[in-house]
């Protein structure tokens, strides 16, 4: 394989995973866990011959002054503080003159405790907690080996992170527990946690034609039934996972209550990203981005994927201990499923009136192949399941964007909406 420069990016990002999908928790929705039949008999845990190649191919081939070595999991902290130290050793040895490092860390929050906390500060790490709401609805799928909920200790965890004044943000993944209780979600963050960056992940579980979960959740085949296409698919979708239409009220709730009291004040990644939209900008995350591909994964043992959601034999792009990441990173696969998110839009997504803020969403969504609406076409590529939903809530927001995204433009801030 070779380099291509004019294919080469000038900058990407790496998450790496050093425990791959070990974690001491068994999140019910947890899309990774099954990760372990890829490599078996493996013990799941980065060596420091990885790790020295990580950090030095990270470092060596981004072209931007600034760079993100990532973290996530699994659960990452059950590599132990040492593993995470010699990290830092390794950016200072080969980071090039005037290249700086951000540290990112997604955890459950389980295992953090003072010390953790204080390496987190002294270190500039942004941590990223998963939270999914009060404890109901936290503890609802959210549990340890042991079926027990993990509320306490996360919130333990929030509370010594902010003791330690650790920058840090809220995962919320929205399920079927949680997503028809947006403002108490939201509130919950806002007012008990005072958090001020949210994140909020839908849940989309896709299931095998005829799984046990769906017969033991009343959900058993509809041979003989006449159901629309949307239906029939809708059986590949776990009773666990949000419902289009329930997600889009879910964000169109949360965003009222924000646009009225708190912009400026709560950071909601959505908001912000579909205020980029409408300014005219790129997305700051990559599901409503135009193209993907630049978001990718390294496993433990050095292997790299396309993405966090195609961790799959057929997305394995090769090994860092075998070929030099900007090669993987730049390999024509990884460049045509990037571009394929663009070139395989649905018929329908390509005209579109919120096309420019969704572009269809994340390819992983993408599995309806028909709706039951005959006047839309899904012959060009498969229609994202939560279509539905986020049109509904891009429609929503519609004229406060535009009022936010004219404030932009006149350099003055966009709360001043809330006076408006």
């Amino acid at each position: 394989m070779s380099i291509h420069p004019g294919n080469a990016p000038s900058t990407f990002h790496l998450m790496a995973k050093p425990t791959g999908p070990v974690c001491n928790l068994a999140c019910k929705y947890c899309f990774y866990r099954e990760k372990e039949s890829l490599y078996p008999g493996s013990h799941f845990r980065m060596s420091a011959n990885v790790l020295d190649a990580y950090i030095k191919q990270l470092l060596m081939f981004q072209q931007s002054p600034e760079v993100c070595v990532a973290w996530q999991g699994g659960e990452p902290t059950l590599m132990g503080l040492d593993f995470f130290q010699s990290s830092i050793e390794l950016v200072k040895k080969y980071k090039r003159p005037g290249q700086q490092a951000t540290y990112t860390l997604q955890t459950n929050g389980t295992r953090v405790d003072d010390v953790w906390c204080a390496f987190f500060k002294n270190n500039n790490f942004l941590i990223g907690l998963s939270i999914d709401g009060p404890p109901d609805l936290h503890d609802a799928y959210r549990v340890n080996k042991g079926g027990k909920g993990s509320f306490k200790q996360v919130k333990k965890a929030w509370e010594l992170l902010q003791k330690h004044g650790v920058d840090t943000n809220i995962l919320c993944a929205v399920h079927a527990a949680n997503a028809s209780h947006p403002l108490g979600v939201y509130r919950f963050f806002r007012d008990e946690l005072q958090a001020r960056f949210l994140q909020f992940i839908p849940i989309v579980e896709r299931l095998a034609p005829g799984s046990s979960l769906q017969v033991e959740n009343g959900q058993p085949g509809m041979q003989g039934e006449k159901r629309s296409t949307f239906e029939r698919e809708n059986q590949l979708v776990s009773p666990r996972s949000v419902k289009p239409e329930q997600y889009g009220h879910f964000l169109i709730d949360i965003f009222d209550a924000w646009v009225h009291y708190d912009v400026g004040k709560v950071f909601v990644q959505a908001f912000d990203s579909a205020l980029a939209g409408w300014c005219g900008f790129p997305a700051n995350v990559c599901i409503f981005q135009e193209t993907c591909g630049l978001s990718l994964v390294l496993e433990h043992n050095g292997d790299v994927y396309s993405c966090d959601h195609f961790v799959v034999p057929d997305h394995r792009l090769g090994n860092i201990m075998v070929t030099p990441l900007l090669e993987l990173v730049s390999a024509s696969c990884q460049i045509r499923f990037g571009l394929d998110k663009r070139d395989r839009l649905p018929d329908n997504c390509r005209g579109c009136d919120v096309r420019f803020v969704c572009h269809g969403e994340c390819p992983r969504n993408r599995f309806l192949k028909s709706v039951s609406d005959e006047t839309e076409n899904c012959s060009g590529g498969n229609l994202n399941y939560l279509c539905a939903g986020y049109k509904m809530f891009f429609h929503h927001i519609d004229r406060p964007m535009r009022a936010m995204a004219t404030l932009l433009r006149q350099q003055r801030a966009p709360a001043e909406i809330m006076q408006m």
